[in-house]
């Protein structure tokens, strides 16, 4: 295959990558923006979702589409609602301290992490997608007669993964109109600007904080449930996307939708592209130093605001 069809396909794998990476960076600076709280198990919220999604879908009977389809509704209700329980639990008893809450993360990751594996096991388990096709990708060429579109062998993909890019761009659209549109994203950004004044007006930030956590959890475990089909569900398989994740929100800006959601793109693609002609481990690197060129050019992000 020509490298031009070669990179069609690299880019497909980027694009999906970047969708995932968006869903779940976007729930990690939903949490910061809100709560100003550094989740460090936000990556196991996402591996929860694959695992729930492996269960649901084993456990459903019927075709693979029906069990799929209640794992998608179900693997993320139950990680919220477990997040929800957290923020109860532990983050509300550190006061949302970002120090202690940055270590109560780190224990709530390792639980989570143990927990799983003493219930799943080590063993990395797939899930079928609902619908097995694939779609053939046509090439443009130059001709005698002009630019005409050639059908390469080998160039075509799986139709699941442009399901996942379509879906994860609805999904990130959603939570803008939440935030940007809607009483409850009125409610979270006052809590964001200040919230003293948003409690003295009869806020219920407690609630605000829960809810805000429950959402970031979910929105990890959705892209978890998204990219199971294409990956397999392990334990350890949150390592990588929070990674990503703290990358992204670094780069786009701490707090920033908007960021998040751009620096999701550039680093997903180039991940994607960089991982099929090279190597996964060359593109963590270069993800890595391109963290350290913002932190010394704009420490303040993309979109973020530089401090007073």
């Amino acid at each position: 295959m020509d490298f031009g069809p070669h990179l069609m396909l690299a880019a497909i794998e980027g694009a999906v990558a970047a969708a995932v990476l968006a869903l779940t960076a976007l729930g990690l600076s939903l949490v910061f923006g809100v709560m100003r709280v550094v989740n460090v198990a936000h990556g196991e919220f996402f591996m929860l979702g694959a695992v729930l999604a492996w269960a649901v879908a084993h456990l459903v009977p019927g075709p693979a589409w029906a069990g799929y389809l209640a794992a998608l509704v179900l693997a993320p209700l139950l990680v919220g609602l477990l997040a929800a329980a957290a923020d109860w639990v532990v983050l509300k008893r550190v006061q949302y301290d970002p120090e202690r809450t940055i270590v109560a993360t780190i224990g709530l990751l390792y639980i989570l992490q143990q927990a799983t594996l003493m219930a799943y096991g080590p063993e990395a388990r797939p899930v079928a997608a609902p619908f097995d096709a694939r779609i053939a990708l046509p090439w443009p060429e130059w001709g005698p007669e002009g630019l005409v579109l050639t059908w390469p062998w080998g160039l075509g993909t799986t139709a699941w993964k442009l399901v996942v890019i379509a879906a994860a761009a609805l999904l990130v659209a959603l939570v803008f109109v939440l935030v940007q549109r809607s009483r409850a994203g009125l409610v979270m950004r006052a809590t964001q600007f200040d919230r003293e004044t948003a409690q003295a007006f009869g806020i219920p930030v407690a609630r605000v904080f829960a809810l805000t956590f429950a959402l970031g959890a979910a929105l990890a475990a959705i892209g978890g449930v998204l990219v199971v089909p294409i990956q397999q569900a392990h334990y350890l398989m949150g390592g990588d996307p929070l990674l990503l994740s703290f990358i992204v929100v670094i780069i786009g800006g701490l707090g920033s939708l908007r960021g998040t959601v751009v620096a999701a793109i550039l680093i997903g693609m180039s991940d994607g592209i960089v991982s099929v002609f090279f190597s996964p481990t060359l593109a963590k690197i270069l993800a890595t130093l391109l963290v350290a060129f913002v932190l010394i050019f704009r420490p303040q992000g993309l979109y973020g605001t530089r401090a007073a």
